[in-house]
């Protein structure tokens, strides 16, 4: 545990680095509010903060920057979690007032709306197709020979999927297969139950082409919406650094994993290598749990350089985590 002098020499660096992304010297961390110490102590006490693992000199003649160990006891030493500001909150809040229509959409958005108020890539992850329950369903005529099958599930997304059918099929039947599947599918997750037949052979043949083509919608993907990757970037100066991280951030699959495995650790904050995933050792992640009625059902977060603004990064995650709960929860 560092004493109070030094905490407060190492806080004054990662904030000063932190804005700057220069390695900060001495002088600087004097002048900051809560040291009140001269020049040469701070050399001296930044030279112990180097020895221990909190900082690290680039060049000899250079400041210090902070380590990954130094980023996360800046964290750990935060105190009580920020508030976003003003304007954020209040962005935040238009934002999903004026949210409407598809959950897809809503989600993407929403990725964008991460990346534009804290500059980093941005990562949202929605419930799971396969534990939504359905709202409506309907069998609505295209043409004579076609159809499309529309599911509403309740927490506002929407699958359609186009089916064949026969030119003999009446608009009556139409009907009756979605009056039937509506009995018998609202309230219900997909592919939980089953569907009887009605004993009318035109209405449970449309029933079984609309199960077999929203059938997909029963799996076990999460929608998952990477946002900001270009901002990505402009935050490293190394160029293979920029290819490894950009390249990581296009597969999918791996984002997902990393937020999903950093909210089941419990943790809100992973620096460095503390995730896991080598190609973005460079990088840090904010995540926070979306709770909707004290389920767990969506994650959000954002990425960025371990200099990252974590005060920020964490406020804004946890005031769009919030909101987005309570949206998913409105339906």
């Amino acid at each position: 545990m560092l004493d109070d002098r030094k905490a407060a020499i190492l806080r004054a660096v990662v904030q000063e680095y932190i804005a700057t992304a220069q390695p900060v010297g001495s002088t600087h961390v004097a002048r900051a509010p809560g040291v009140g110490v001269s020049s040469a102590t701070v050399r001296n006490e930044m030279a112990v903060l180097e020895q221990e693992g909190y900082l690290a000199q680039p060049h000899t003649s250079a400041g210090r920057v902070p380590t990954d160990q130094g980023y996360r006891f800046f964290v750990d030493h935060l105190g009580r979690p920020g508030q976003a500001d003003a304007l954020t909150t209040r962005q935040v809040g238009e934002f999903f007032e004026a949210s409407h229509g598809r959950l897809e959409e809503m989600l993407h958005h929403t990725s964008d709306l991460l990346t534009q108020l804290t500059r980093n890539a941005a990562v949202v992850v929605g419930p799971k197709a396969a534990e939504v329950p359905i709202r409506s369903a309907q069998i609505v005529r295209l043409s004579a020979t076609a159809a499309t099958v529309v599911f509403v599930f309740a927490n506002g997304s929407v699958d359609n999927e186009v089916i064949e059918i026969g030119e003999e099929v009446s608009d009556a039947a139409l009907a009756a297969a979605t009056v039937h599947l509506s009995t018998h599918l609202v309230d219900r997750v997909m592919g939980t139950g089953s569907v009887p037949d009605t004993g009318d052979a035109s209405t449970d043949e449309l029933c079984r082409l609309a199960l077999d083509a929203m059938s997909v919608h029963g799996s076990d993907d999460e929608p998952a919406y990477v946002g900001g990757v270009s901002t990505m970037a402009e935050a490293f100066d190394a160029v293979e650094v920029v290819r490894q991280v950009l390249h990581t951030l296009e597969q999918q699959f791996v984002v997902v994993s990393l937020v999903r495995d950093i909210v089941d650790r419990g943790m809100s904050v992973a620096i460095g290598v503390e995730h896991g995933v080598e190609p973005l050792s460079a990088c840090s992640v904010v995540v926070a749990p979306v709770v909707v009625d004290g389920e767990h059902v969506g994650s959000v977060g954002v990425l960025g350089p371990t200099r990252m603004n974590y005060p920020q990064a964490l406020a804004t995650v946890d005031i769009v985590s919030d909101q987005l709960g309570r949206r998913l929860g409105d339906g």
